[in-house]
């Protein structure tokens, strides 16, 4: 359940202010057509989180636990420096139009866009430090969703309510603590 809770927490306070979350803006004011652009943004998600998490799962067989604990504070902690750094959307990734649907169009805009990004690499930290594949997935999955969904749903009325570069700080501690804890043996 750790692992699960954990990862929801993470990669929703993650992915406030993150570029994804501006694509589920972006794809909300543009298509106005909230459940397949939510229905895009979970397949998208999931199936992103799934390899990451496969990522963090193989990297755990091939590093012994002292690299591994070495490896993953490190990792923890330049996450923590990282979330200080606030994304903004590339112009060129919102240029196509529609193609293959609202739906279609959301899944291949949003898995491409969280590729390599912090709430992707935040998965692959998550499956290599808890060993609970299914649980990370879920929970990564969920805050993604937690994170994005209502940006769908609300629009630009969300993004006026949070402070985020408060949500970012509070973000880079809790991986900061994490990274700190993984260094020190603590989890």
């Amino acid at each position: 359940m750790d692992a699960f809770l954990v990862s929801t927490g993470i990669v929703a306070l993650a992915e406030m202010g993150d570029k994804t979350q501006l694509l589920a803006l972006l794809l909300a004011v543009r298509f106005r057509r909230p459940w397949p652009i939510v229905l895009g943004i979970f397949v998208a998600t999931l199936a992103n989180h799934a390899l990451a998490g496969a990522v963090g799962a193989w990297v755990t067989t091939v590093l012994g636990p002292d690299v591994l604990r070495w490896v993953l504070g490190g990792s923890f902690i330049a996450m923590a420096v990282w979330m200080l750094i606030p994304d903004k959307m590339d112009d060129d990734e919102t240029g196509a139009a529609p193609r293959f649907g609202v739906f279609g169009t959301t899944v291949i805009a949003f898995f491409l866009a969280e590729m390599g990004d912090k709430t992707q690499v935040a998965t692959v930290m998550l499956a290599a430090q808890y060993h609970a594949y299914f649980s990370v997935i879920a929970g990564t999955t969920l805050g993604m969703m937690l994170a994005n969904a209502p940006v769908v749903w609300l629009g630009e009325r969300m993004t006026r309510l949070l402070p985020l570069r408060a949500v970012h700080i509070v973000s880079a501690l809790i991986f900061l603590g994490l990274g700190l804890a993984a260094l020190l043996g603590w989890i």
